[in-house]
């Protein structure tokens, strides 16, 4: 029914994995193959291309719906209509950030601080070219085709660039004065087929099991039992994302079930062993939906 896209790339192993995690996988040739398909009867092609130009093809109708960064569909203006934001990116489940970054030992401390005809050097130059004219600047804006923060201060006198945790910005020698945008994937549609209105379910369970499988990602169930006089004491230490379920046991006590956080397992436990619980039981989740 619907053809989908799928970015290549940096975004390419966390978008498959969680697609995955979604029992959505694509099946592929091999590695570098650029097509491929899920088992679903939803999805009738799949195509893997560069997360810059999805939304293009997206807003064109050449795919139905795909997934991109908020970043690209600035970048090149595209009319697509967004479905949801998918929490998730390279490495964390930040968001990317847009910047502007000088050498660490410039004197400028603001975007307004560039001279005219400062050098910036930038895979964004829509963005960063708009960004720059807001505040004043009358800049030389050249399009970058990678390693965009060697570029200073031989090339360039300024960079725009994304980072997701500072820490090659840092390591380039550079300083963020500025944060332009800051940029969540997203699933988006072709305007055309979110205005079909079974095209827009079909697209809308589709984002239902992506985001259930991030919302899934580092929780656990716990299961328990605990007799009535350490009741309240179990549930006092016990989290949960609304309240615990709270079942009676033939013969006495109660069976509790709750989801927390994994990284609060190691010390939850103990603790819930120490207040009467027994039977404790930790299970794996595959998604959360609400």
């Amino acid at each position: 029914m619907l053809r989908l896209v799928l970015p290549k790339g940096s975004l390419e192993r966390a978008t498959l994995e969680l697609f995955a995690s979604a029992d959505l996988a694509v099946r592929r040739g091999s590695e570098v193959d650029y097509r491929g398909s899920i088992d679903d009867p939803r999805i009738a092609e799949v195509r893997i291309l560069r997360p810059q130009e999805i939304p293009v093809y997206v807003a064109e109708g050449i795919f139905d719906f795909g997934i991109t960064g908020r970043d690209w569909i600035e970048e090149t203006g595209a009319e697509v209509v967004s479905l949801g934001q998918l929490r998730y990116s390279k490495a964390t489940s930040s968001p990317i950030r847009v910047v502007l970054a000088v050498d660490e030992d410039s004197p400028w401390r603001a975007a307004g601080d560039l001279p005219e005809g400062v050098r910036v050097s930038t895979e964004y130059p829509s963005i960063t070219a708009r960004y720059l004219a807001e505040h004043g600047v009358k800049a030389d804006v050249r399009l970058s085709h990678g390693a965009t923060e060697a570029k200073i201060p031989e090339i360039a006198d300024a960079v725009v660039e994304i980072t997701e945790t500072g820490r090659a910005i840092k390591a380039a020698g550079l300083r963020v004065v500025a944060t332009i945008l800051e940029s969540y994937t997203e699933l988006v549609a072709n305007p055309a087929t979110a205005a079909d209105p079974a095209k827009a379910h079909a697209m809308d369970q589709v984002l239902t099991l992506l985001q259930g499988a991030l919302e899934a990602r580092g929780k656990v169930l716990v299961k328990l039992n605990v007799a009535e006089a350490d009741l309240e004491q179990v549930i006092a230490v016990l989290p949960s994302m609304r309240s615990p379920t709270v079942s009676k046991l033939f013969g006495g006590g109660y069976a509790l079930e709750t989801v927390v956080p994994k990284s609060t397992i190691n010390v939850l436990i103990p603790e819930l062993k120490d207040r009467g619980a027994t039977d404790i039981l930790e299970l794996p989740l595959q998604k959360i939906v609400h």
